[in-house]
């Protein structure tokens, strides 16, 4: 087959749909390699996050057009080069599919991570839900066929848009296989003398913005005495300067370490040092943080409800996110029973299994596969 997706986030994007885009990407290639696969992008952005090899193909605008309005390239000006790349199916990695691609008589999949702007509108600007939603709706029209990363997204595609749940697929995410590895002791060593990192310590990771809900987890910390330094990996928002005054004459200030851009390759390791990871998110769509940290053997806690339990499984603690007092006690059953994080460790990993980039490319693949011959096409 030759397959082609939208990969401006494979090549643009650290974090999130960057990391969905490049796990894919790289997962298909891997497991299938008799395909082809054109990486649709208007550039391949200034950090170079990403390096196509072997059967995966760069496609980049022709016209200079196209390089001043990349946007618009992504939207309009795909469309002929699908036909022109004789490409048998198309793949918006990112909730966004080419307009009038239903005319090319091109097969398209759109991957929908979440609908948080809908369920949880006060964490978006009006602006940016408006965008959202015309661009994630018509892709979903669009679309022959829907791949929603948990079943929390494809109910809220239901709920909200009364899609069609027979056009919809779940498929679990993968992360990248790297978290699956032990990192050796003098790695760590180097990598906590290189970031200062204590001993120690709870970590959380993912961009410090309000539907983290990291406050919870400082003010649950500071009035519950939990005497352990926190780090908090991910890229800084407005909601850190709120976080910051918080902590100001507060004795816990001294032991909250903020860490920004942490390479993927370097990740590992954060959350093979730490005693536990907290993730007490208000909402997802998935949360591969979890993912993450199960497959790198460390104790989970994170929210109660949503998609978490999609994530977490059976070996992870779950906490209303409001309270700071059960957070509080989790943390400290997670700190000081040996016997609980053992089990958790052990359950969790496992679990972790699930979610493999094997499976993911599997579960992506056989999509492919039933869109084409549901049109007759395979």
């Amino acid at each position: 087959m030759r397959i082609g997706f939208d990969a401006k986030r494979a090549f643009c994007n650290e974090a999130g749909l960057g990391n969905y885009s490049r796990n894919l990407l790289n997962a298909l290639s891997k497991y299938y390699p008799d395909n082809n696969y054109f990486l649709f992008t208007p550039d391949t952005g200034k950090y170079r996050l990403f390096t196509p090899e072997g059967n995966m193909h760069l496609v980049l605008p022709g016209m200079k057009i196209s390089q001043v309005f990349p946007s618009a390239w992504r939207s309009f000006g795909i469309g002929s080069l699908l036909l022109r790349k004789r490409i048998d199916l198309y793949h918006g990695l990112s909730h966004e599919l080419p307009f009038f691609i239903e005319n090319s008589g091109i097969p398209a999949l759109v991957t929908i991570h979440d609908l948080i702007f809908l369920r949880y509108p006060q964490f978006y600007k009006l602006t940016d839900r408006q965008i959202y939603g015309n661009k994630f709706r018509h892709a979903c029209n669009r679309a022959s066929r829907i791949i929603a990363v948990s079943q929390q997204t494809r109910n809220d595609l239901i709920e909200f848009w009364n899609i069609d749940p027979n056009r919809i697929d779940v498929v679990y995410q993968s992360c990248n296989p790297i978290f699956y590895e032990r990192v050796p002791e003098r790695d760590k060593i180097t990598i906590r003398e290189r970031y200062e990192l204590p001993r120690e310590f709870i970590l959380s990771v993912g961009a410090v913005e309000r539907r983290k809900n990291i406050l919870t987890l400082i003010r649950a910390m500071e009035e519950f005495n939990i005497d352990y330094p926190l780090v908090i990996v991910g890229r800084p928002t407005e909601y850190m300067n709120e976080i910051k005054n918080y902590l100001k004459g507060k004795k816990i200030g001294e032991r909250v370490y903020f860490v920004h851009h942490v390479p993927t390759m370097v990740l590992p390791a954060f959350y093979q040092m730490a005693r536990a990871f907290v993730y007490p998110s208000f909402f997802e769509g998935f949360g591969i943080p979890i993912i993450e940290a199960l497959a790198s053997g460390t104790p989970v806690i994170t929210s109660r409800g949503g998609c978490f339990p999609e994530a977490g499984g059976p070996g992870t603690l779950y906490v209303d996110p409001n309270s700071a007092e059960e957070l509080a006690d989790s943390l400290e059953k997670v700190l000081h029973n040996e016997t609980l994080r053992a089990r958790m460790i052990a359950e969790g990993q496992e679990y972790a299994m699930n979610f493999t980039e094997s499976k993911f490319a599997s579960g992506v693949m056989d999509c492919y596969r039933h869109t084409l011959q549901e049109l007759g096409k395979l």
